[in-house]
């Protein structure tokens, strides 16, 4: 877990001129939606009013990121454009030579810094699969091998291999990699000492995910960017960087089906969306990080959502920056804040019970290998999982237990109902989480995410750190 102190300054709701009682109906709209929150941390004035973690997830463990990791990596070509290393028209042929395939098209040799930062480049749709396909060596060679059916410029299409190709052109110039570049010019300046990276199978950091942070370190980000990119009496990132990045270069487009959420159509910066009001940068399952100058507010999330919140973020919050209430209503948000917690499996802890079975991958996308032997055995109020011959899990019954078998922490909770045996095992630093079920009488287990990761179902991938695969993010 993270040892750094706090980054920023602690404020009530009402002092800081915001209702308590906007941020309990935005959590009650949240619960009434069945919207899964790991953390919520609201800022105002600079001054954080609001926090929370949903147990097991907690203050000081950092979360992955996904794709909210694009928009450190902007920030990062920022910091190389303002050293002089890097412009908006330097094209990719140029930065990365050794990266260009025979025959690039040549569309493939126009593009520039700033087609990769809008998503402009002029793929219809992410080119990484295909990328990835092409080259399985050499993501920015396969990358300018895609075909190019739109003239580069002209149209938005949510592409990761673009900032992939931004972060190695990043590091060319700079001849840093990309996590120690942030972490001299902008994690520790600011405090944050645990920036932890997924990385691709070479060792690189991918760019367009994987990174892992904590939610008050995603806070202080929005709250260094509505500063204009300055923090405390230093200017970390330039503030017209901060003003170019997040301002709309491009339009965004509805998905061919008609559905969009409207805050994703308010047009695209340099890997930040536009929002119905100011900017985010957004990861999948709602990590997200929302700025609204306007309103001198920073709200930073993570999650294991299936769908947007801003929306319920606009009707509850916004209406509250004009509506104070009372130090009464703050108090009572505390309490709720510091009791919010994931529901650990039901049932009893039968601890003279134990069970051996084997797994069955009827299931799509099983985290474990069919056949894997699964062994429960009671210990002192929980039981020991053994999941084939490397996994070794503890679960606690009625509260969670950590354990690390290949080096990433796991937390688990257990329960048995009837004659099953149900565990939820949760991927602490991610969004994800695995629901194992031992059917005791049948001799049979079933093991599902609850969302498969993008990189893969592999449970034993995703507990080793850092986690190294290929780039194939969709």
């Amino acid at each position: 877990m993270s040892s750094q102190g706090a980054l920023l300054p602690r404020s009530t709701p009402a002092a800081s001129g915001m209702s308590s009682r906007a941020i309990s109906a935005l959590l009650d709209r949240l619960e009434a939606e069945s919207v899964e929150c790991h953390s919520l941390m609201v800022v105002h004035r600079g001054h954080v009013v609001a926090e929370g973690w949903w147990a097991p997830y907690s203050a000081g463990r950092p979360h992955l990121l996904y794709s909210l990791t694009k928009s450190f990596t902007s920030i990062a070509v920022g910091l190389a454009i303002a050293d002089g290393l890097l412009s908006l028209d330097d094209r990719v042929v140029d930065v990365l030579p050794d990266h260009v395939p025979a025959g690039v098209p040549e569309q493939g040799r126009r593009l520039t810094v700033h087609h990769l930062l809008s998503m402009t480049a002029g793929h219809r749709d992410d080119s990484l699969a295909e990328a990835w396909r092409l080259e399985p060596g050499d993501l920015v060679k396969g990358f300018l091998r895609v075909p190019f059916p739109e003239a580069e410029g002209t149209r938005h299409a949510y592409d990761n291999a673009t900032t992939f190709v931004l972060a190695r052109m990043v590091e060319r110039v700079t001849g840093r990699g990309l996590p120690e570049l942030l972490d001299d010019r902008l994690f520790l300046p600011m405090g944050i000492d645990h920036a932890e990276w997924d990385r691709v199978a070479s060792g690189a950091a991918f760019g367009f995910h994987g990174l892992h942070l904590t939610t008050e370190a995603v806070a202080a980000f929005g709250e260094l960017l509505l500063r204009g990119g300055r923090w405390g009496e230093r200017q970390l990132v330039p503030r017209s960087w901060v003003e170019l990045a997040t301002s709309r270069h491009i339009e965004t487009l509805q998905l061919e089906d008609g559905s969009a959420d409207a805050d994703f159509l308010c047009g695209y910066g340099y890997q930040f969306w536009r929002s119905r009001h100011g900017y985010h940068g957004h990861g999948a399952f709602g990590q997200t990080c929302v700025v609204v100058p306007s309103h001198d507010l920073v709200v930073a999330a993570t999650g294991a959502m299936e769908q947007s919140w801003l929306g319920a973020l606009w009707d509850c919050l916004l209406p509250g920056l004009d509506d104070v209430a009372s130090p009464r209503d703050d108090e009572l948000l505390a309490e709720r804040l510091r009791g919010l917690s994931l529901a650990p499996v039901p049932g009893s802890a039968a601890p003279e019970r134990s069970v051996k079975a084997r797994l069955d991958v009827s299931a799509e996308g099983s985290p474990l290998p069919g056949g894997t032997t699964v062994i429960v055995d009671p210990v002192d109020g929980g039981w020991l999982l053994q999941l084939g011959p490397s996994l070794d899990i503890e679960a606690g019954h009625g509260e969670w237990r950590e354990s690390a078998p290949l080096g990433r922490p796991v937390v688990a909770t257990g329960a048995w109902q009837g004659d099953t045996f149900v565990a939820d095992l949760y991927v602490i630093t991610t969004p994800h989480r695995v629901r194992l079920v031992v059917d005791a009488g049948a001799g049979t287990a079933v093991a599902t995410w609850h969302t498969v990761p993008l990189t893969g179902p592999s449970l034993a991938l995703h507990l080793r750190s850092p986690l190294m695969t290929r780039p194939d993010v969709a």
